[in-house]
């Protein structure tokens, strides 16, 4: 039960109870402490209770129902989740066609969905790509051994086979407490350090 509801029970306890409207809302300053209601909450619920009223929960409020976080958009928004993380709340408000907000509603209320960015991760080479590229090295120099004469060298360099996206672009769509996205960095295999 949520203290809203617990506090308008008290309340309901004490007009009950015959205890006065002050003393009502001086009892749940100090059940409730900060989370206690305004006065005005109070003296407005204790006249409702005194004049007959039973629930302390809220009336059902009269309106339009929502029609854009409806189970058939739900289920659409979590395909398309699914089938690419890195879509963002612009891309599936263009791609279902409701507004922002829905979709914001839709990820966060009904998928448990929040966006997070990719952490970078530099990749070391485990022992059989140290490996690898000292016999790649020495291929090169048996192969390009009469050759390498007429070659004038510099230090070395190195190449890497990775994009840098920004944190927008690498951010994806996670369930709470699933692990944040990971962006290796990681040398190409083509290339030659010597």
């Amino acid at each position: 039960m949520s203290e809203i509801i617990q506090q308008r029970s008290s309340i309901k306890y004490c007009v009950r109870n015959q205890i006065s409207g002050t003393e009502t809302f001086r009892m749940l300053q100090k059940a409730f402490g900060s989370n206690c209601m305004s006065r005005a909450s109070d003296f407005d619920w204790y006249k409702l209770c005194k004049e007959g009223r039973e629930r302390v929960d809220d009336k059902p409020h009269p309106g339009r129902t929502s029609t854009s976080t409806d189970d058939q958009h739900v289920n659409k928004i979590k395909e398309l989740v699914l089938e690419n993380r890195l879509l963002t709340v612009r891309d599936l408000t263009d791609i279902v066609g409701i507004s922002e907000g829905s979709v914001k509603t839709i990820l966060k209320d009904h998928l448990g969905l929040r966006k997070v960015n990719a952490r970078l991760v530099p990749k070391s080479l485990n022992f059989l790509e140290n490996q690898r590229r000292v016999d790649v090295c020495e291929t090169m120099l048996s192969d390009y051994q009469d050759v390498m004469k007429r070659i004038i060298t510099g230090d070395e360099s190195w190449i890497y086979a990775y994009d840098p996206e920004t944190g927008d672009q690498s951010a994806e769509n996670r369930a709470k407490g699933e692990p944040k996205p990971q962006n290796h960095v990681k040398a190409s295999q083509n290339s030659r350090s010597c």
